[in-house]
């Protein structure tokens, strides 16, 4: 059986988009290793159709895990046999691309986002780093892949490069023994807003929603996934006496998050335009509201309003204020005609936005590489 190795920089346990990749590829017919790297102890995943490697590193952030985690992926990938590589961001890319060159190994790249556009990249001399390694290698590859046509678009005007686009949509999938409201500890009697995602992190408005809860009666807000503002949430919540309408989750796999989010009233994705990534974001959480049936409150950036706007999904804000925020949770929440159009709406868009769908144009990229 050929092989293909998939490698990421993430643990593995939250990360969809290579999850429904590597299934893809095993569908075609690959033995498939995943490689990431291993942060929490005594999380353990075997629910998995294909093989995973997650390694231990001294390092956990900054230069120094980045310069430890592609030297130990270039010696892997050196020493391992393979058909198929498929590189997922350009923290992985360097390895990949010099095994590529060095076994003559057919690569696929996968961008996430516009990487050398992410706040946390902003450093400039770390920003200028990722750049060299993106402008010498970029040009040289075939099959590239990402999440949105905004982003295609810059990558198309900077290398002149057509990127094919594969959307974050989630597999339709019917869970069984889904847990009640009871059993996951939520209140039975107040609606529910949630904001969920794995990077919850500055600019990405959740300060301010966290600020608007002072002013929004008989609803919770939960928070579910990790970032770094969470901490800062927290102390939030607690300077501003509002713990009981904020409750925070640490990050779920896909199932267990699934049964938090259908008992959402409104889903939250509140990305500020403060740099270029955020403005052409397509979040994943986006399309898990949708397939959930919940309603979704969002900034009114380029992407997400053209999904809201074309299925009338949810609403728009114009500020990020608290009190602007606030009004428009409370205006929706009051207003039940309009969510029950929004939810009727929300099965016609999780029709047509279905994986099954997306999955043809990644198999269409992976299909030239066979």
């Amino acid at each position: 059986m050929k092989k293909a190795i998939v490698s990421v920089t993430n643990n593995l346990l939250t990360d969809q988009r290579v999850d429904r990749t590597c299934n893809t590829l095993t569908k075609l017919g690959y033995e498939v290793l995943l490689i990431g790297r291993k942060l929490e102890t005594g999380k353990i995943i075997n629910d998995r159709k294909y093989k995973l490697k997650r390694m231990c590193l001294l390092f956990n952030k900054g230069p120094l895990f980045y310069a430890e985690y592609n030297f130990r992926l270039f010696f892997l990938l050196l020493f391992k046999k393979a058909a198929l590589l498929v590189s997922n961001d350009l923290d992985t890319l360097l390895p990949n691309f010099l095994i590529h060159k060095i076994k003559n190994v057919p690569i696929v790249y996968d961008s996430h986002e516009y990487f050398c556009g992410v706040p946390e990249l902003q450093v400039r001399w770390a920003k200028k780093v990722w750049q060299r390694i993106e402008k010498w290698i970029f040009p040289k590859l075939k099959n590239i892949i990402t999440v949105n046509d905004s982003i295609a678009k810059l990558y198309h005007e900077e290398y002149g490069k057509d990127l094919t686009v594969v959307r974050n949509i989630p597999v339709k999938r019917k869970f069984k023994n889904l847990r009640s409201r009871k059993e996951l500890g939520l209140p039975a009697d107040k609606k529910i807003i949630l904001l969920q995602g794995a990077g919850i992190n500055i600019d990405r408005g959740a300060e301010e929603a966290v600020q608007a809860m002072q002013y929004v009666d008989n609803a919770l807000f939960l928070i579910i996934g990790g970032g770094d503002v969470i901490e800062i949430l927290k102390k939030m919540t607690v300077d501003l006496k509002i713990e009981n309408k904020v409750k925070f989750i640490p990050k779920q796999a896909f199932e267990k998050l699934y049964n938090y989010t259908i008992y959402a009233d409104i889903g939250l994705t509140l990305d500020k335009d403060t740099n270029i990534n955020y403005r052409y974001s397509l979040p994943n959480k986006l399309f898990d509201y949708i397939h959930a049936g919940v309603p979704v409150l969002a900034s009114d950036l380029v992407e997400i309003k053209r999904i809201i706007e074309k299925y009338e999904i949810g609403d728009l804000i114009d500020n990020h204020k608290p009190e602007n925020i606030a009004g428009k949770l409370n205006q929706i929440l009051a207003n039940k005609d309009t969510l029950k159009t929004w939810k009727k709406n929300l099965k016609r868009a999780a029709n047509e936005l279905s994986w099954e769908k997306e999955e043809k144009k990644l198999i269409g990229v992976f299909e030239g590489e066979l």
